[in-house]
């Protein structure tokens, strides 16, 4: 079994690393709150490193999972960065939400590098990382994905190779802007049905099963209902996110209307204290008047 490591153990990466272990890979595990990577260490049998260096020294496939463009470079770039460690001929996925334009350029430092680079955010939640049901999208060279493809595996229900190096972000990007607008619809049409006096289980175990049926209603319409908001993805994760596919989609000249709409309620859900809120809360904004 191949050598890995996997540098960020968030709500994402904590799991993910996991599954990698139980699986019965080698894996070290790097994480800047050193505390959470020995508990990872101790929960799951395998190792921790201080530095995104150590973590990858003798790794076959590094994996990085943080927050934004600006953590990438920070656990990748420097003496101590994931760069300074790899070793030749190494593949490097970023599962990371991040943009176009830093997917490119973290490709150059690997090709110059002799390193190989895919860019693989995923889709799921943290419900998906801990059932291993995550959907990945990648981008890069089609024989480095068939490498990587079986590995991810572990914690993956679904992987698919998009096209070179930032078609993954970019596909990703499509896949936020497709939530954001399902989750305001959905918001809206549980609001109306509770105001005029619909059983909530009926109604979502009717309609589910025609045209409006999506993985949103089945699973978040109970939470929605009883205006609880504690279930995954964050309201300021969806903000960063969607901020990167505005950015992209004006290099394109690709209107997203509703987007910005439904981005302006977010911006709304963080001002009455709601950012860590999952992005399902957009219905509180209708709740409340």
């Amino acid at each position: 079994m191949k050598n890995v490591a996997f540098i960020g153990l968030g709500v994402m990466g904590y799991p993910m690393a996991g599954h990698l272990a139980k699986a019965g890979y080698q894996v070290t595990v790097y994480n800047r709150t050193t505390a959470k990577a020995i508990q990872w260490a101790h929960d799951f049998e395998n190792s921790f490193a201080k530095t995104p260096k150590e973590a990858v020294e003798g790794a076959d496939i590094v994996f990085a999972c943080v927050g934004n463009d600006d953590d990438v470079r920070q656990v990748s770039y420097g003496d101590d960065g994931l760069f300074a460690g790899l070793k030749t001929g190494a593949i490097f996925v970023d599962h990371t939400t991040a943009s176009a334009e830093l997917a490119r350029e973290l490709n150059d430092v690997a090709t110059k590098q002799g390193n190989y680079f895919i860019d693989a955010p995923v889709s799921g939640g943290q419900a998906g990382a801990e059932n291993g049901q995550l959907t990945v999208m990648c981008g890069g060279d089609e024989t480095i994905f068939s490498q990587v493809q079986s590995v991810m595996d572990a914690y993956a229900k679904f992987s698919q190779l998009m096209g070179p190096v930032g078609k993954g972000q970019i596909a990703k990007m499509a896949n936020q802007i497709c939530i954001a607008g399902l989750v305001q619809g959905l918001s809206e049409a549980f609001n109306f049905a509770e105001r005029a006096g619909l059983d909530a289980d009926k109604l979502v175990e009717t309609i589910s099963k025609g045209a409006a049926g999506s993985w949103q209603m089945e699973n978040r319409y109970k939470t929605m209902f009883a205006g609880e908001y504690d279930f995954g993805f964050a309201v300021d994760w969806m903000r960063k996110d969607l901020a990167i596919a505005f950015s992209e989609a004006d290099k394109y000249g690709a209107e997203l209307p509703v987007t910005k709409m439904v981005d302006g309620f977010y911006e709304q859900v963080q001002q009455q204290g709601g950012s860590r809120y999952d992005t399902s809360s957009l219905i509180s904004l209708l709740k409340d008047k």
